[in-house]
Formats: structure tokens, sequence, C-alpha cells
């Protein structure tokens, strides 16, 4: 039941962070603030590139 951690590369700094795929809040990047991913009731709509599943 639950989710998985996905490690995401942010489009406009390049950042890489760990983020959760079901995240119930908007996720920005740490570094510029880009906007990664944003909660949709299940899984978060991821807004950039995913480079692998934790």
């Amino acid at each position: 039941m639950g989710g998985k951690f996905i490690k995401v590369k942010c489009d406009d700094c390049e950042n890489e962070q760990v983020i959760f795929e079901k995240a119930s809040s908007v996720i920005v990047c740490l570094v510029c603030g880009r906007t990664l991913a944003e909660p949709t009731g299940g899984k978060a709509k991821i807004k950039t590139k995913v480079l692998e599943v934790l």
C-alpha cells in the first residue's frame, strides 16, 4: 500500500533530489524553486525527468 521514492532531476538547474511518488503537497527544487511534482490524490504528477525508482 506504500509508495516508492524516486530520484528526479530538475529541468532548470539539473539538481537531483529524491521525492516520494505519492506526494501530498507540491514539491519544489531545493536549489532553484521549480515545481517538480504536484499532488493528485494518488501518485503525484511528476513535472520533470525521473532518473530512477529507489
